[in-house]
């Protein structure tokens, strides 16, 4: 021992190391350190960052960075070594003047290597329990089985009461405009209007039942899940590119809502669709901005900090949509207020490891409307070209991102491909073997060989890049000398005498997939060519011309009729059949790391797939599981009934929609920072009843609807205002203004203009435009754009110059709650846009068409279609004078500023 203590003495004094074998004494050796050096921030009074150093539990925790400062036995796993050596800029401790010396950073290394020893304290723990209600189970037993006997509880405690029933005419426009965001016609409030007088619940709940029906039902409920999620289609970066085709997800929220799809099934699905036949519902994985790989550039770190970034934008959408919580907080350090550590944030980003942002073609169910569409349309197709091959015909195809040049079978040794242009390019030719259009046997696989023109090779450029199966920017070039009239031609030599009847080929179509609306997108630059085989004599002779197949004669024009009947299928295709769209790319899942601090540039300890560990969050699945097992197991984590959060932030969601705030005023932070609940009893009853009805969402939405506290009036009285002015215990219906889709469908519905098919491609009101160069919106208002706004093209960044000003979200943040905001450019827009002229004056055209040329009888016309009453004294005089002394176009323009037609009673 004096032996040791003397070593322990020289070593203090600056004199030699002790032997790394030699037994450290905690309370001699370890205690001092940290009582002089560490613990006057980091211990009982203070914590910087989260951290003790007064308690070894403590210790083995780690602070906010999420990092254990100790772990026993490995010095280099642990960060207090990483802060006491200096080895990570910025987190220097002590800082530079006072930095340990050699001597002392060695005994906390041989400390640590010891075992950590401290002792008093070595069967300490540190007491996480987690008490806070979104994170307990579901309550089991209640006091009531309703919502009003809920709601009547709290009534009563406050000394308040439901109020009367609204009026039907009041009933029937706020339901319809909750359920399906459209108004009801003069007719339909009329007719409800009679059946209300004869038996009032039945008229309501047969109501409530057509509503639910509707096709409208499941436009308005997509817009409420497309807010929270954040998606649009454009990527919202410097060059905010168009998202090609990824309207397609919005289509399927529209089709799941509409289905009544079990909650469930909806969330699997948009995680784990790819393997479920709903490749269309992984759109939902990258809905949020992203920046694309040509703006992060070729810099190793900016690649991997990008990829941390869309990695970061999938767990945010996760996080808030699902489960309430806001995860992207505990990117760099635990989570301040919620059991969701730094550890917990990367198993979850190692679930969606194998998820890059891009397009692909999605997998659908065999039964899925769109392939069953496109086994028509090509079947179709394919009898056509049969009939073109039989009578001797070559032609070509445009298929947008690629050409397919299609001609009699033709069996070959050598074949060339004679460019007419000094300078070509491609990215990918494939040769299809006739009767099968999967072989591609330009494939050096099939042991096919591909020269070039020596005397118009690009070095790097090389002829391979055309069968590499990459599309984009890995290409093949050619470029004639200059001066010279040599052009570019390619060779093909096959293994064998094949036999051939395509030909695909493309610029770049990976681009074409991606994005869209692009000026000089996916130029021809390859040209016209001459397709060559070789004769009896061993010379190349033209078969076909490329330019010769594009020309129309009137002696081909059966030919012509028969490609353009082809292009118009290729047409149909693209929006009915499955294609390309922005749904995510699938890729081999990497290992995952633990990035201190968020950086991906210093990465921790691995980590393997799972949800957040005080959450129950083991998924059961090997570490090295596929990328869909992972996402499957997750989906499966997420919808067990014992999960204390899906449901409960579900059932809240539907609540705030239909009321214009939650239980939970938060609706997508349940966590310590978020409000609490106003009736939690309530929420969690419903949230049973959510999931003993198979996860059925309308029928959840049903049973708020048909409550009395839905349909009671929403005119104030002196005691609800006194006690609850907010009406946050529901003693009257909170009145709102709508969104601004509800109220420029509501003007197109008046003018009687309203295109209500639903889905497919969103309407444009954007330029084409250049790669970097913005958006600028150049028609939102002609014929073409006459849909309901659920499809207008969703673009970040851009204002569409009327209905932004109502609040419309930019989808660059989460919105699972829109503000509500009253500004002068709000009338501005609402009375001089051309959108509002425009329908005003249709209006006004419908008006005289029904109402005769009446002036009162027109005015009447106008406040039934935009307020299904007549007008009462006072209106009807003002309006004819107003009619009188302008037109009656500008009385629909007033009427559309009203607060009658822009809130829900």
């Amino acid at each position: 021992m004096m032996v040791t203590a003397g070593l322990a003495i020289a070593a203090w004094a600056g004199g030699p190391l002790a032997h790394s074998d030699d037994p450290v004494d905690f309370e001699r050796d370890i205690l001092p350190i940290l009582e002089d050096h560490c613990q006057y921030c980091h211990g009982e009074d203070e914590q910087e960052s989260g951290l003790r150093l007064d308690r070894r539990a403590m210790m083995l925790r780690g602070g906010d960075y999420g990092q254990p400062a100790v772990v026993p036995g490995d010095p280099d796993g642990s960060y207090l070594m990483t802060v006491v050596t200096h080895a990570e800029p910025g987190m220097e401790m002590p800082p530079d003047d006072d930095k340990l010396s050699d001597e002392k950073i060695d005994l906390l290394r041989r400390w640590i290597q010891q075992g950590a020893q401290w002792p008093g304290q070595m069967d300490d723990v540190v007491d996480e329990t987690i008490d806070h209600w979104a994170f307990m189970p579901l309550k089991k037993e209640f006091d009531h089985d309703t919502i009003d006997g809920f709601l009547k509880a709290k009534l009563d405690e406050a000394g308040l009461a439901f109020s009367a029933e609204a009026p039907p005419r009041q009933l029937i426009r706020r339901v319809s405009i909750a359920l399906t965001g459209l108004p009801p016609t003069p007719q339909q409030s009329q007719a409800f209007v009679d059946a209300y007088a004869k038996d009032a619940d039945a008229a309501y709940e047969n109501l409530v039942e057509q509503l639910l029906d509707s096709p409208h039902f499941g436009e308005r409920w997509a817009q409420h899940w497309l807010d929270v999620i954040r998606w649009a289609e454009t990527n919202g970066s410097e060059s905010n590119l168009y998202r090609k085709n990824a309207w397609m997800y919005r289509d399927y929220v529209v089709d799941a809502f509409n289905q009544d799809k079990p909650y469930d099934q909806f969330i699997t699905e948009q995680i784990a669709g790819d393997v479920l036949g709903h490749g269309d519902a992984t759109g939902y994985l990258v809905a949020g901005p992203h920046v694309p790989a040509a703006t992060v550039g070729q810099e190793p770190t900016a690649i991997r900090q990008a990829r941390a970034d869309r990695m970061d934008e999938i767990l945010q959408t996760v996080g808030a949509s699902v489960m309430g919580v806001t995860v992207g907080c505990a990117r760099c350090h635990n989570h301040k207020f919620d059991p969701i550590s730094i550890q917990d944030y990367y198993r979850l980003s190692a679930v969606f490891q194998d998820i890059e942002f891009g397009s692909r073609f999605p997998e659908l169910s065999p039964e899925h409307p769109r392939v069953i569409r496109h086994e028509e349309l090509t079947a179709d197709i394919e009898a056509i070209r049969s009939q073109m091959r039989r009578q001797g015909w070559a032609w070509v195809e445009d298929w947008s991102g690629f050409e397919e040049i299609h001609f009699p079978p033709q069996t070959v040794r050598e074949m060339r491909i004679q460019f007419e242009k000094g300078w070509v390019q491609a990215d990918e030719l494939e040769i299809f073997e006739a009767g099968d259009s999967s072989r591609n046997v330009a494939k050096a696989h099939y042991g096919t060989v591909v020269t070039d023109n020596p005397a118009t090779h690009i070095e790097g450029k090389d002829p391979e890049a055309l069968a590499d199966g990459v599309f984009g920017t890995q290409v093949w070039r050619g470029k004639s000398p200059s001066g010279q009239k040599e052009r570019p031609w390619l060779h093909y030599t096959f293994a064998q005498d094949t036999t051939i009847d395509q030909i695909r080929i493309s610029t770049n179509r990976e681009d074409f997939f991606e994005t869209d609306y692009l000026d000089k997108q996916n130029k021809n630059m390859h040209g016209d060519f001459a397709i060559q085989f070789r004769d009896a004599n061993g010379n190349w002779k033209t078969f076909a011309k490329t330019s010769m197949m594009r020309k129309r004669t009137e002696d081909d024009s059966n030919r012509s009729a028969l490609v353009d009947t082809i292009q118009q299928a290729i047409e149909q295709l693209s929006t009915q059949g499955p294609q390309m769209a922005f749904l995510g790319k699938m890729i081999e899942p990497v290992d995952t790391f633990v990035f201190s601090r968020g950086n991906p540039e210093n990465p921790r300890e691995k980590v393997d797939p799972a949800a957040p560990e005080k959450l129950n969050g083991q998924l059961d699945i090997a570490p090295d599981a596929s990328g869909p097992e992972r996402r499957l197991a997750f989906a499966r984590w997420l919808t067990r009934p014992e999960n204390p959060l899906t449901a409960r932030v579900m059932v809240n969601r539907l609540w705030h929609h239909l009321y214009g705030n939650g239980i939970v005023p938060t609706p997508s932070d349940f966590g310590k920072a978020g409000a609490p609940p106003t009736h939690p009893e309530m929420l969690d009853w419903m949230a049973e009843q959510f999931i003993e009805s198979g996860w059925s969402m309308k029928s959840t939405i049903r049973s708020i609807v048909m409550s009395d506290a839905f349909r009671q009036s929403s005119l104030p009285n002196d005691d609800g205002m006194r006690v609850d002015a907010s009406a946050q215990l529901l003693w009257r219906f909170p009145p709102r203004r709508v969104e601004a889709e509800v109220i420029r469908d509501s003007i197109l519905l008046a003018a009687g203009n309203l295109n209500d098919t639903v889905g497919g491609p969103s309407y444009r009101i954007h330029n084409i435009k250049a790669r970097y160069a913005q958006w600028e919106v150049v028609d939102n208002y002609s014929d073409p754009t006459w849909r309901r706004m659920l499809y207008q093209e969703r673009m970040r960044r851009v204002d569409d110059r009327i209905f932004t000003a109502f609040d419309f979200p930019d989808c660059g943040q989460i919105r699972a709650k829109r503000p509500v905001s009253t500004t002068p450019l709000q009338a501005l827009n609402l009375m001089n846009s051309q959108f509002v002229v425009t329908q005003s004056e249709a209006m006004a055209e419908r008006v005289r068409r029904e109402a005769g040329n009446d002036i009162e009888s027109q005015v009447q016309r106008c406040y039934q279609l935009l307020f299904c009453r007549d007008a009462d004294e006072s209106e009807l005089q003002s309006s004819i004078e107003l009619v009188r002394q302008h037109d009656l176009a500008l009385l629909c323009r007033v009427l559309f500023n009203t607060n009658e037609f822009a809130f829900l009673p």
